[in-house]
């Protein structure tokens, strides 16, 4: 996964996991690595969500008051 990815590009990369993970034309080791690179992606976008969520408290003050 390269280190500019963005977090629209992982979430796109993983709806394209998940049709190629759906279609089932793969080998169970291609179907594995694939998954292995979704999950690496699912907690590459979970990290810029928690990112963005703790820049908008923040941004709002509500981080000086935890």
């Amino acid at each position: 996964m390269a280190s500019k990815m963005t977090y629209e590009q992982a979430l796109s990369r993983l709806e394209e996991i998940a049709a190629e993970l759906r279609n089932g034309k793969l080998t169970l080791d291609e179907s594995v690595k694939l998954y292995e690179e979704g999950v690496k992606l699912a907690k590459f976008a979970g990290d810029c969500l928690d990112g963005a969520a703790k820049k908008l408290r923040v941004l709002s003050g509500e981080a000086e008051e935890e």
